[in-house]
């Protein structure tokens, strides 16, 4: 399972194939290829079984650069010519984050399902917009949470906490540094407008686990804050950020993420969650073993019976592809509900709302 550690743009994890559809049973089409992460989304779903038919994007290097590893998919002119095709069940797209939600309406509308990057809005008008389309046209808005769905520890510790390794989880608390890469981004990466702040960004990965280490199906902010303390040549960029919330059920929430990751590390970034429950807690180290292993996806899990490491690397795979494909087929909610995806996207908006500015 090798895959890119040092840039988290272009970050692809690699699992086992394990396809759920027989060939050309689920057909997709990738566009607005502005994030690498549309890399890991049809990694996912080629895995699961479905194929990537069709790639459209106005740069034609990046559709270059996608047809190196999906040489089968025909470049198409238009995003109203993907949305022409009779045979595409799905749009896969990681466009610009304020582009996300307006493109989104636009593929529902069109009668296909939609699997966008995260974070999934920059604003709650394109939330309210998004839950109004997927009312009206009964199609889903389905977004790629990386972070926990293409993590084997992270999918994981959801099973421990399903089985009831840990008890009742009172407490998540998500770190999500990231290593900023100025010389590879591009220009909108820099605009709060175009990205929405980190909150946002990176805070909605942390949002949608806490929601799902918890069971929970609201939250409110207590607490936000944000501070640009060394990127000042990017005026609106964010580099830091940090959230409390308490959940309906009781539990609560601490989250800091940031654009601080030094470059020593062998890593993107060091991303973490602690889960604590009643009769146990979880850590997860999701990218490395830091100052031992490099290898990824380990799990420490201390309950009444002692102390465990387990590695989950290679050893659990990606379940949610297989279950979006399947609940595209047959309009089921195995993978994530709708509900559950647009309440993560709303409490990063509301967190982001909130924030206190920081110098």
């Amino acid at each position: 399972m090798a895959h890119q550690k040092s840039d988290g743009m272009n970050y692809a994890p690699v699992g086992k194939p394990s396809p759920v559809v027989k060939p050309g049973e689920f057909v997709f089409a990738a566009a607005a290829l502005d994030h690498g992460h549309i890399f890991g989304q049809c990694q996912g779903l080629t895995e699961a079984g479905g194929e990537c038919r069709y790639v459209f994007d106005p740069d034609a290097t990046k559709v270059e650069k996608f047809r190196e590893k999906y040489p089968h998919a025909k470049t198409l002119r238009s995003m109203d010519e993907v949305l022409a095709q009779k045979d595409v069940q799905l749009v896969a797209s990681a466009a610009v984050p304020s582009e996300r939600g307006p493109l989104g309406c636009r593929v529902l509308d069109a009668g296909k399902d939609y699997f966008t990057d995260k974070a999934p809005f920059t604003t709650l008008a394109q939330l309210d917009a998004a839950r109004a389309t997927v009312k009206r046209t009964e199609k889903k808005y389905a977004v790629y949470f990386s972070e926990r769905l293409h993590v084997e520890a992270s999918i994981r510790a959801g099973q421990l906490i399903e089985q009831g390794a840990i008890g009742r989880v009172v407490q998540v608390m998500g770190m999500g540094p990231h290593r900023s890469n100025p010389g590879t981004r591009p220009a909108w990466f820099w605009s709060r407008e175009k990205c929405g702040g980190i909150l946002i960004d990176l805070g909605s990965h942390q949002f949608e686990q806490f929601l799902t280490y918890t069971g929970a199906k609201g939250a409110r902010i207590v607490h936000a804050a944000v501070a640009n303390y060394h990127h000042k040549q990017f005026p609106e960029f964010e580099d830091w950020g940090q959230a409390n919330l308490i959940a309906d059920n009781g539990a609560t929430n601490y989250v800091r993420v940031d654009w601080l990751n030094p470059q020593g590390l062998r890593t993107w970034g060091d991303g973490r969650t602690f889960i604590l429950g009643t009769d146990g807690y979880i850590e997860v180290r999701k990218y490395l073993n830091l100052g031992a292993e490099a290898e990824s996806d380990h799990l420490f899990l201390v309950d009444d019976k002692g102390e465990h490491h387990i590695r989950c690397h290679g050893e659990i795979g990606f379940p949610f592809f297989g279950q979006l494909i399947l609940d595209c087929l047959h309009r089921t909610e195995n993978a994530m509900t709708q509900e559950h995806t647009f309440l993560a996207a709303e409490l990063s908006l509301q967190a982001q709302a909130a924030a206190v500015q920081i110098e």
